[in-house]
């Protein structure tokens, strides 16, 4: 692998925007140093250095989705090696570098088999990275299923809690979980030796519930205000212990259609930005370019607010044609300072998830890079110092 310097950029730095810079990513595909090209010019670089002027085009960390179902025509719940090598690379056409495959509840059989084919594709992308696996139960309430599949939702059981994660062979890093469900406690302090992140989500739990599963480790949360107990002025259930609880962390979908703009803007008011996470939660037809759209096994379409309906009842809602690039720019017509947006894409996730070396532009981290210009077109996408992506 050779050297290469990003000269002319934007670079998008923590809670910084800094302009005028140059980045120079090293021979073992880490960040080497960042610098402002004005105070200090073109530096010196090892002959042979590729430079490329990114033309004021903002340089940020690459973006990671932590609840990603599927695109373009790939889905986890094909249970496909090819399927999730599939979403490998067309994520990387969005500026993805780093993904968790989730699996949807569903029947014991159908889960195990879409968990073994993530593990299987593992060491195989040939764009955004897998990460870990993310499962979206199946100890979830009866009340809040949305759209899982209600065949597949379990009473807490160890045994079979401790068979989807030997499945996953060390890489299921976080699941979805009802906190209120009897067993929990055992289940959240069992989860903690294992280091999986349980997020709280399709839950009808109580303000009370919620506190006695941030006692046991908790403190994270699937897809906020979708899915969950409503805020009531006697009981602020899951969505008031989320914004009254500054420990509590959330998912966002940033379509404008699974939550409102202004109750976005909202909980970025109550909430600090560290504890906001952008994620998709798309489905297999997001970006699908040909062929009949199907998601989770159902028949669906893309209706004009940007979701998938069910086919056979427009009126249900299925999920989300979003992509990371898409989010961060709703984000930005909405007023969101650039910076925060890519912060809940990026930093925010690889803190939580405890992602080693990514989320930031700090020299010696992984220079897992995406360049975007003011259009939200992507230029170019680096994964461990290898272009991905090229279109400058």
């Amino acid at each position: 692998m050779g050297t290469t310097v990003l000269t002319n950029a934007t670079i998008i730095a923590g809670s910084a925007k800094l302009q005028d810079c140059g980045l120079f990513i090293d021979a073992a595909g880490n960040i080497g140093d960042i610098f402002n090209m004005k105070r200090f010019g073109q530096k010196n670089f090892p002959p042979g250095t590729e430079i490329i002027d990114v033309g004021k085009a903002f340089v940020t960390p690459g973006f990671i989705d932590t609840h990603i179902h599927g695109i373009g025509g790939f889905g986890t719940e094909d249970a496909s090696v090819d399927s999730i090598l599939g979403m490998s690379k067309r994520l990387a056409d969005f500026g993805v570098s780093g993904f968790f495959p989730t699996v949807f509840t569903d029947t014991t059989e159908r889960m195990l088999a879409s968990i073994e084919a993530i593990v299987s594709a593992i060491g195989d992308e040939e764009g955004a990275e897998i990460l870990g696996i993310h499962l979206e139960g199946p100890f979830i309430s009866t009340v809040r299923v949305g759209a899982q599949n209600p065949e597949g939702v379990k009473s807490v059981d160890l045994e079979l809690f401790r068979s989807l994660i030997e499945a996953g062979k060390g890489h299921v890093i976080s699941m979805t979980v009802a906190p209120e469900l009897k067993g929990m406690r055992e289940l959240a302090i069992t989860a903690i030796k294992e280091g999986i992140v349980l997020l709280a989500g399709h839950t009808n739990a109580t303000y009370e519930n919620i506190i006695e599963g941030m006692q046991v480790g908790i403190l994270h949360s699937t897809h906020f205000f979708n899915a969950m107990s409503r805020l009531h002025h006697r009981n602020p259930g899951t969505v008031g212990a989320i914004l009254i609880e500054q420990d509590m962390q959330c998912e966002v979908i940033t379509d404008g259609v699974h939550v409102h703009p202004e109750l976005v803007k909202m909980l970025l008011k109550e909430k600090q930005v560290r504890n906001v996470v952008l994620v998709t939660d798309s489905l297999k037809p997001t970006m699908q370019e040909s062929g009949e759209l199907y998601a989770n096994g159902e028949l669906a379409i893309l209706a004009k607010d940007g979701a998938f309906h069910k086919a056979a009842d427009p009126d249900t809602m299925m999920g989300s044609s979003l992509t990371m690039l898409s989010g961060i720019r709703n984000l930005v017509s909405w007023e969101v300072p650039i910076e925060s947006a890519i912060q809940m894409a990026t930093a925010n996730p690889a803190r939580i998830y405890d992602l080693s070396m990514m989320g930031r532009l700090i020299p010696g981290y992984l220079a897992n890079i995406t360049v975007f210009d003011d259009d939200f077109h992507i230029k170019g996408l680096f994964i461990r110092g290898t272009m991905i992506r090229n279109n400058f």
